[in-house]
């Protein structure tokens, strides 16, 4: 080979995964000597990375490049971002100089090394949307689509301002949830561990003193102790059990196969049904309003929030509707035959339709849920208080009665004497 003479770099396998025009993720297998290589393979065919995986030469086995696993971004992390960009970019700071800002005064640690990442990736070219892609587990979809329409339409600033919004009520919804349900859990909580200590440590003390008595115990009695002396053996399987199903939700919770058959029976339970089904409308409405005035392609925009509602319903509503869309038709009418959708927001939004306001229409059936949830939240609050105070005192009154019911009956037996 002569002197000086360029060396090509090897060949490499990489499966990837991306979404085209419409929001769609697409899978496949491409070559490229670097993973930069791949990156800009999918940029050329359409695609927006999500994920570049190297396929090891002569073995089996894949290696994932960068997808932002690690610690919990949340979503106020998010919403404080978006906010503070917002911010700088409008003051007129360089991109760069905002991220790098952020990256520095950031407490996450893991937000900080990727907004490092993404900093570096912008300054070599990249969009800062592109950039944003490469980790799907720090920025979801949403974000990264109303940040690449800002770019494209020259308003980075307002996109990422409806994006802390957004992010900021998202938060908030939450909030009022996990509040609102802290005390009912906790004395739920609580009622189950006094009766496991109760039939642990108590019950046997009386068992014992029971044992003294020349007569037959009462049938609750009896039924009491026989519980007692089960839990000894149900207490550590129920631990191990508990533990291991732990273990496989966390790992299979977001399988297809597992949403399909969870999701609906949330939708359908006699008290929380109809609240979660408020909470995934809210956001379905909300995500969309904010990515329809933030000019995303609707199909895509469709795509994005099925997939953010978090039920497994309305994302196939949502896949429904885009199909639809797909056609010609418009989003109020295959809206309305999707039983999840109640009739007024089918209604509210062919108004937002006809009258060239969807967005706003959007935004109005959110709030509107959102006002919904609020109320029904604290409406099950009130309800559940009391009937877990009562349980509680059932329960534990109706075992504290079963363990004196043999000392009355020795009572009435030395009184009759």
């Amino acid at each position: 080979m002569a002197a000086g003479a360029a060396v090509a770099s090897p060949t490499r396998n990489w499966a990837y995964q991306g979404r085209d025009g419409g929001g769609k993720l697409v899978k496949g297998k491409l070559e490229a000597p670097t993973e930069s290589a791949a990156v800009d393979r999918m940029r050329a065919m359409g695609l927006s990375p999500v994920k570049v995986n190297e396929s090891a030469a002569g073995t089996g086995l894949n290696r994932e490049i960068e997808i932002g696993s690690g610690s919990r971004v949340g979503l106020k992390d998010l919403a404080v971002l978006s906010r503070q960009a917002a911010t700088m970019v409008s003051a007129g700071l360089s991109l760069l100089k905002a991220l790098a800002i952020l990256a520095e005064q950031t407490e996450n640690k893991k937000l900080k090394s990727t907004l490092a990442t993404v900093a570096r990736d912008v300054e070599v070219g990249w969009s800062f949307s592109d950039a944003l892609g490469k980790h799907p587990r720090v920025f979801p979809p949403l974000m990264v689509n109303m940040v690449r329409a800002g770019e494209t339409g020259g308003f980075l600033d307002g996109a990422l301002d409806t994006i802390a919004v957004n992010y900021e009520k998202e938060a908030k919804l939450r909030e009022q949830i996990k509040s609102a349900m802290t005390y009912p859990v906790m004395v739920f909580i609580m009622s189950i561990v006094a009766v496991v200590i109760m039939l642990l440590f108590i019950v046997p003390i009386f068992k014992d003193m029971f044992a003294g008595f020349d007569a037959e115990l009462p049938l609750p009695t009896l039924m009491l102790v026989w519980l007692s002396q089960a839990m000894v053996y149900v207490v550590p399987v129920l631990i191990v059990g508990g533990i291991a199903f732990s273990i496989w939700w966390n790992g299979n919770k977001n399988t297809e196969r597992v949403r399909k058959t969870v999701d609906p029976l949330k939708l359908k339970l006699p008290i929380f049904g109809k609240l979660m089904s408020k909470i995934a409308i809210t956001r379905f409405c909300r995500n969309l309003a904010d990515m329809v005035k933030a000019g995303v392609p609707i199909l895509q925009a469709l795509n994005i929030v099925g997939e953010a509602s978090g039920n497994w319903v309305i994302e196939q509503a949502s896949i429904n509707i885009a199909n639809s869309v797909r056609v010609g038709k418009s989003i109020s009418g295959p809206l309305s035959e999707e039983k999840v959708f109640p009739p007024m927001a089918a209604q509210m939004i062919a108004v937002g339709e006809d009258a060239g306001a969807l967005d706003t229409m959007l935004s109005k059936v959110a709030d509107f849920y959102d006002d919904e949830v609020k109320a029904t939240t604290e409406a099950l609050t009130s309800i559940i208080e009391p009937l877990l105070i009562a349980f509680l005192g059932v329960v534990v009154g109706g075992m504290v009665i079963a363990l004196y019911m043999p000392i009355f009956s020795m009572i009435n037996v030395v009184g009759g004497a």
